[in-house]
């Protein structure tokens, strides 16, 4: 953890460098999962768009039940145990697939934020019409409602590892910049 900067300023950080979240979801029997994603964030309010095949287990699961908890974490730049350097946030959220119509809104963000090298962007980027009906990819939107940060003020005196929540209305105050 980034010592002396704010909540929002360690969460502008964690979102700008994590490059993936780790998304949780359950089946309509009840079946937890868990899947690593590449995301675009999007502020006020926060957002995490991520693409995938409809046919997915999370794809699958979030079109049973929207409800929807992650994590993403930067780790210490060097080898060893660094817990002061360690920063990361959990988060719970309603899932939904991006319609055709909002598409739009989040498409070209979505694909320079997840591939920012122009070339790679070619090669890997999915026409609009195969991220809507009948096509079997989508953009996911995760409309996050809870936000917490890893708070490491007392780990080495105690070793209980605890979360700081940031309110929804400091959530509220990040703005995203262009890439």
């Amino acid at each position: 953890m980034t010592l002396g900067s704010t909540p929002l300023d360690r969460t502008r950080r964690l979102l700008d460098h994590a490059r993936y979240i780790n998304l949780a979801t359950v089946s309509p029997q009840g079946q937890p999962w868990v899947a690593t994603l590449e995301y675009v964030w999007f502020a006020a309010p926060l957002r995490l768009v991520f693409g995938s095949a409809t046919s997915s287990r999370h794809g699958l699961d979030v079109a049973a039940n929207p409800a929807v908890s992650g994590a993403l974490f930067l780790p210490p730049s060097t080898a060893g145990l660094d817990i002061d350097a360690t920063d990361g946030a959990q988060f719970t959220g309603v899932c939904s697939e991006i319609s055709a119509t909002e598409l739009d809104d989040y498409y070209s963000d979505f694909y320079r934020g997840v591939f920012p090298d122009p070339a790679q962007r070619a090669q890997f980027q999915l026409e609009r019409s195969l991220l809507a009906p009948p096509a079997p990819h989508r953009l996911y939107l995760v409309a996050v409602r809870q936000w917490w940060l890893i708070d490491t003020r007392t780990w080495k005196r105690d070793r209980i590892d605890r979360r700081m929540q940031v309110p929804p209305a400091e959530l509220e105050q990040l703005v995203t910049v262009d890439a």
